[in-house]
């Protein structure tokens, strides 16, 4: 006999619910006798979404009609959040007044789509409103803003996040341990990371969640650490735990991706391009809801590229990535932009490196002139051939193309931190220090007028402009220093500069702010002047005539090979003081002493002179003739050769 569905309503009285499946069917049940109760229907999207059938409490949002969208508008936010529909979610959260969870869900989706800074704001003001918290938001709040900080420094906008150490908090929760690690990782700083996530494991490990629960949380801290380890160069203890990790049990497919990835980089077995290829491209399609963040796509898709270079795929990578170039013909600095191009670049050059490269990649050059990766490539060939001056061309070229247009996108590319970096360090190889001074001075005097600017750019025009002996140039350096003094008034090196560029124009302006800096004294207490009075100046060869010579320096590791001189080897019968003969050196037929043996061989030395003169010529060199009349040897040699007109007798 079946059991009854009981009612929807005295289902709903129970203090708790435990079981959603229940819910649902009374739900379905009263829907069934009145199609348009919003409460069933609210009721039933409440019980799909704790079912985690997200895609379908959407479609049941969007059957239900407006009465249901407008009385659970937190919840359908919520579905379409889950399902991967992040702009229709943030629009629909942003427009509930007063209610913290829709906070929550609003600052959710600008981390889904990647706007960290609104995220970290909305974090922000519900920790000062603590006033409206609501039980054990606290921890929520924690978690998702030590997320959101890792966040911002991987899109090197860590000048945003305050917090750069870990905090006594942050060793309390394995999330938050996870997030600190991930914010190190972030910045570089791997053995900080390790260490907090092996932190987060061991608080993981001793929680009170479900054996299941922890296998699905300890997957994504082992692969970050399989990451780090293998930055750190433990490639073996990388390679133990990457025999731990079983992909098939990861089900977000998005760690997945990434911990297959991990794990061929850590292998310790020979490489083979063709299989990794293989392996990597036969990776599933990820879902909206699971979606990779940019970063992490960058990335991914640079191995995959990098694999196949390696595979000789250049026709290929040619024609596939030419594809999304001509779709991008204005400069850019999109990194999945520029990371194609450079792939471009070596397929056509066939993975050649020097002369070579360059042969097969200039020509391009005519064909992109605004493609920044390109321009990159060449420059990088360049400085691997020593040729620092073409370098500096091809840059000057494409900085000359951009400063013509008006258009603000490739302004931007123009003084963009990075370029202009490359640019200041080809300066420096050569010590063109003015062209240093003035290539910042542009990049901070445009960025000076923008929201936003790269406080590191800014620090280091202000001290190249420190430097210089112009009034305007060191007027330019206190502006500089006074908009990063007033942003951060912590930062010890720009309240220095500050003090600098005003200490000798106008002392009483920054007065106050020298009090804050270290006393000379404790600056110089561990400075032996007389030391250095005694050991003089250095004379310091400048970068430029330290790179004239294109040739490769010889090892200093490897000293030369002295030659063994070899003791002189004596005949046997060899005897000190008996004289050597002076004809030893001579062939022995021409050697006084010798006597030819036989017949002929006594004529034949009779008829040679060894290198003397004849008998007849001993006297003179002049040989007289029939007439009495001496004729030179020259003449008498063409008498002599003139053909005789006497006939021979036949041989009988």
């Amino acid at each position: 006999m079946a059991t009854g569905v009981p009612a929807l309503g005295t289902l709903l009285k129970k203090a708790t619910i435990v079981d959603h499946n229940e819910v649902l069917s009374a739900a379905n049940a009263e829907l069934q006798r009145s199609k348009g109760d919003v409460n069933a229907q609210h009721t039933k999207a409440v019980a799909l979404l704790q079912l985690d059938r997200y895609d379908e409490a959407v479609h049941f949002f969007e059957g239900a009609g407006n009465a249901l969208k407008k009385t659970a508008q937190l919840e359908h936010a919520y579905a379409l959040y889950k399902s991967g529909d992040l702009e229709q979610a943030q629009d629909i959260a942003q427009n509930i007044k007063e209610n913290r969870g829709a906070l929550h869900l609003n600052a959710q989706t600008h981390y889904r789509l990647e706007e960290f800074s609104d995220a970290a704001k909305i974090y922000q003001n519900l920790i000062e409103d603590y006033q409206t918290a609501v039980e054990n938001e606290e921890n929520d709040l924690r978690i998702n803003g030590s997320a959101t900080d890792a966040q911002l420094e991987w899109k090197r906008q860590g000048d945003l996040v305050q917090k750069k150490k870990a905090a006594r908090e942050d060793l309390e929760a394995f999330e938050t341990a996870y997030n600190a690690a991930c914010a190190c990782i972030a910045r570089g700083e791997f053995g900080q990371a390790d260490f907090l996530l092996k932190r987060s494991n061991d608080l993981c490990s001793l929680s009170d969640l479900s054996d299941d629960l922890k296998s699905d949380e300890l997957l994504p801290i082992n692969v970050q650490r399989l990451y780090v380890l293998s930055a750190l160069g433990k490639k073996e203890e990388a390679e133990r735990l990457a025999s731990d990790i079983t992909l098939t049990e990861i089900k977000e497919l998005s760690t997945r991706q990434i911990a297959q990835i991990n794990k061929l980089t850590t292998s310790t077995k020979p490489f083979n391009p063709y299989l990794s290829q293989r392996i990597v491209h036969s990776t599933l399609s990820l879902p909206k809801s699971d979606r990779l963040f940019e970063f992490q796509k960058s990335l991914t898709l640079q191995n995959e590229l990098a694999l196949d270079l390696l595979s000789s795929k250049y026709t290929g990578i040619r024609n596939s990535t030419a594809e999304l170039l001509s779709r991008h013909t204005s400069p850019t600095i999109r990194p999945e932009v520029n990371v194609q191009s450079v792939v471009n670049a070596a397929a056509h050059a066939q993975n050649q490196l020097g002369k070579l490269g360059l042969t097969s990649i200039l020509p391009l050059l005519e064909k992109r002139p605004n493609d920044v990766g390109l321009i990159l490539t060449i420059v990088h060939l360049y400085i691997l051939t020593n040729n620092h001056g073409s370098a500096i061309t091809v840059l000057e070229t494409f900085f000359k193309h951009l400063d013509l247009s008006a258009t603000a996108a490739d302004q931007d590319v123009r003084y963009a931190p990075g370029l202009v970096a490359v640019m200041v360090s080809l300066y420096s190889i050569q010590g063109r220090k003015s062209h240093i001074r003035t290539e910042l001075a542009k990049a901070a005097s445009y960025w000076r007028h923008k929201s936003k600017h790269s406080p590191d750019l800014f620090r280091a025009a202000g001290l190249a402009l420190l430097d210089s002996t112009s009034s305007d140039d060191r007027a330019a350096a206190g502006e500089i220093f006074d908009t990063l003094h007033g942003q951060d008034p912590k930062d010890k090196l720009s309240a220095a500069g500050y003090v600098a560029a005003y200490a000798t124009t106008d002392l009483t302006k920054v007065k106050s702010t020298l009090e804050h800096l270290p006393p000379i004294t404790r600056l110089t207490a561990g400075i032996d002047v007389d030391a250095l009075e005694a050991a003089g100046v250095p004379n310091v060869p400048s970068a430029a005539a330290e790179n004239t010579s294109k040739k490769r320096a010889a090892d200093e590791s490897t000293k030369p090979v002295k030659k063994r001189l070899r003791k002189s080897k004596l005949p046997k019968d060899f005897d000190p003081n008996k004289a050597p003969d002076p004809e030893r050196w001579l062939p022995l037929r021409d050697r006084s002493s010798y006597r030819p043996k036989g017949k002929k061989g006594k004529q034949k030395a009779q008829a040679l002179t060894q290198g003397g003169v004849s008998e007849k010529g001993a006297e003179s060199l002049n040989i007289s003739n029939s007439d009495g009349v001496s004729k030179p040897a020259s003449t008498v040699v063409s008498a002599a050769s003139k053909p005789s007109t006497k006939k021979k007798k036949p041989k009988k």
